[in-house]
């Protein structure tokens, strides 16, 4: 057993659950035309709070649920990152696009990841849509200047997901930490830093209620 990782994928449980729970309590307050990216938005935070659970299982309780945590884990990856990102551009943009549109974009999702399975190129595929999953959340943020709050959020949560991501990673050791430790317990930050700035979006009614300045 590895019961430090089981830990610490359950304080990321907690953080994601948390997620859930804030963002979906905040949706009776949009209109229709806001709510399917917030559903996806939900999708986005409810797959690595399954993943994250299901890895406090493997690692404290019973190995054999290691199959199930990894198809999490490459779902959170492929699907409910982008679907993340994908949100706040609709949601910073007061973008209305219907049901069927975000259900392409699922299926495009999930045809592109088999394609590049087959190719053997899950890696380069993974890069491309780290790269521009974060500069989406980036730009969300940004496009809400001069208030100032949204853009430091987004600041602060890209650059928590690129140092889990790309500067800490899951194997070995850091010192006398484990490197996935310390990769949870930076998503189990930045998870409700992307939570706030979505719900700080203005959605469709952007142009019918101006924000005042922050």
């Amino acid at each position: 057993m590895q019961y430090s990782t089981a830990l610490s994928d359950g304080a990321l449980t907690l953080a994601c659950f948390a997620c859930v729970f804030y963002v979906g309590r905040a949706r009776k307050r949009y209109g229709p035309a806001d709510q399917p990216a917030l559903f996806c938005a939900l999708l986005g935070f409810l797959l690595p709070a399954a993943a994250a659970t299901v890895g406090a299982l493997r690692y404290g309780v019973d190995p054999d649920w290691q199959a199930a945590h990894l198809w999490l884990t490459q779902a959170s990856r492929f699907l409910a990152w982008p679907l993340l990102g994908a949100a706040a551009l609709a949601l910073s943009r007061g973008w209305a696009w219907s049901r069927p549109n975000w259900g392409r974009i699922l299926l495009g999702l999930c045809a592109f990841f088999e394609l590049f399975r087959q190719m053997n190129q899950l890696e380069t595929y993974q890069l491309v849509l780290d790269l521009t999953t974060l500069l989406l959340i980036l730009y969300a943020g940004a496009v809400q200047w001069p208030r100032r709050l949204p853009l430091c959020a987004a600041l602060a949560a890209i650059t928590l997901f690129a140092l889990a991501g790309q500067a800490v990673g899951t194997e070995g050791l850091l010192g006398s930490i484990r490197r996935i430790d310390l990769f949870h317990g930076l998503l189990a930050l930045a998870y409700p830093l992307l939570a706030w700035l979505i719900l700080a979006l203005p959605g469709t009614a952007a142009a019918e209620n101006p924000v005042k300045t922050l």
